[in-house]
């Protein structure tokens, strides 16, 4: 047991003291830092208060008033100034900086208003369609004018279907706790989907480094096959769990420091407010039986390789499952009580991410979770038996080898042993 122990607080150290680890967390650190202060970012960067100045030319002379006023109400950094001079004294003022963009307003064989609008590059899209939502209601406003609809019958008209939806099942979710539900879920299915990639190639990558060294040959003939595999995947686990500790840490304390700034953005359409416990404990328990799962199959794997350089090849239809059950989970936020969401959520290598995403979002029996979880451990019992044959045989395995067929070969030479 000593031995086991040995192996795994050297690989979790060890990975623990490297440059990349430190840095990846460092940099993503800063990047959770900036993500929830980009309020107070922008408000840095804008406070001197500085405004998109746009010439307007036009020649109605009865539309500028009404769209200057429609631009003050619908966005503040945005200011119409009426040119005097003609279009082309306009475009040598756009290219000099004094305007950003340039707008001519006619009017076209209705008598409704068109524009025309110039700038040095159309890139910056949001001027445009702010310029076009306002002379939009314009022009509505004076349509409705030449047909007679009084301003009264105009917002009747326009005003929006009422529309409630309820759901009729007994504790069944509602669509405010249904809309943070999906948030908070789509955030812990990203974090379960890079964790999982990650730490199970950051296995492979260890088995192939070691066997490469030829320090396995040492390793086998004194700790068992399953402890040395068991022992790197727990030393990768803890690090994994170290690393989520420390950025769930900063994202922590980040989020309570700018909690007013939050509210009624991003912060309440990700739920973030009130987090059901029972979302997080379940989120934990799959986040941690998908790690043990394709960490088993990224052990047993990377000791088929004998060179670094394939250890992407071989575990390439590992990250697919991984990627395939994301991509179905994404589709099932929208649909989460879709058949094939539901049937396949029993799937082992897909359950940890398709059941926690049924279970975030719907009321189902505990029965389905708790078979999902019991044909998950299993699989990962089988994968641990079957892998720690392959394993041990895997480890002896020399020269060229990114086959699946050598997975043969490993468990014969494990029979021979």
């Amino acid at each position: 047991m000593n031995n086991f122990f040995i192996i795994l607080f050297h690989t979790y150290l060890s990975k623990l003291k490297t440059k990349s680890f430190l840095v990846t967390t460092i940099i993503t650190a800063v990047i959770m830092l900036a993500l929830t202060n980009m309020t107070n970012i922008i408000d840095f960067f804008n406070k001197d208060g500085s405004v998109e100045k746009i010439a307007v030319i036009d020649e109605t002379g009865q539309v500028f008033v009404p769209l200057k006023e429609q631009m003050k109400a619908a966005d503040n950094d945005i200011v119409l100034e009426e040119y005097k001079g003609n279009a082309n004294q306009a475009k040598k003022a756009v290219e000099d900086g004094s305007f950003k963009g340039l707008l001519e307003i006619s009017l076209n064989k209705e008598g409704l208003p068109a524009a025309s609008y110039k700038a040095m590059s159309i890139a910056d899209s949001a001027i445009a369609a702010d310029l076009q939502a306002s002379l939009q209601q314009i022009k509505t406003m004076m349509a409705s004018t030449q047909i007679n609809i009084a301003p009264e019958q105009l917002e009747k008209l326009y005003a929006p279907v009422d529309f409630e939806k309820s759901a009729i099942e007994k504790g069944a979710k509602t669509e405010e706790e249904l809309n943070q539900a999906r948030g908070l879920v789509y955030v812990l299915l990203f974090i379960i989907y890079f964790a999982v990639i990650l730490y199970a190639n950051m296995i492979a990558m260890e088995v192939a480094t070691e066997k490469s060294s030829r320090v396995m040959e040492i390793l086998i003939s004194s700790v068992s096959p399953i402890k040395q595999m068991f022992a790197k995947i727990i030393g990768v686990g803890l690090l994994s769990l170290t690393q989520l500790a420390v950025l769930l840490l900063v994202g922590y304390f980040s989020i309570k420091q700018n909690l007013e700034t939050m509210k009624g953005g991003f912060f309440d359409f990700f739920g973030f407010e009130n987090v059901p416990a029972s979302t997080i404990a379940y989120a934990v328990i799959f986040f941690i039986l998908g790690y043990f799962l394709y960490a088993t199959m990224a052990a047993f794997l990377g000791s088929l390789v004998s060179r670094i350089e394939d250890v992407q090849q071989m575990i390439t239809p590992m990250t697919l499952l991984v990627v395939a059950g994301f991509m179905m989970a994404m589709f099932g936020l929208g649909q989460p009580e879709a058949p094939f969401i539901k049937y396949t959520s029993f799937i082992p290598f897909f359950s940890p991410m398709l059941m926690f995403l049924r279970v975030g979002m719907l009321n189902i029996p505990f029965w389905e979770v708790a078979l999902s979880i019991a044909i998950l451990v299993a699989t990962i019992g089988f994968l641990a038996v079957f892998g720690a044959r392959v394993y041990r045989g895997g480890v002896l395995m020399y020269g060229k080898s990114n086959s699946f067929k050598d997975i043969k070969k490993a468990l014969q030479l494990t029979k021979n042993e």
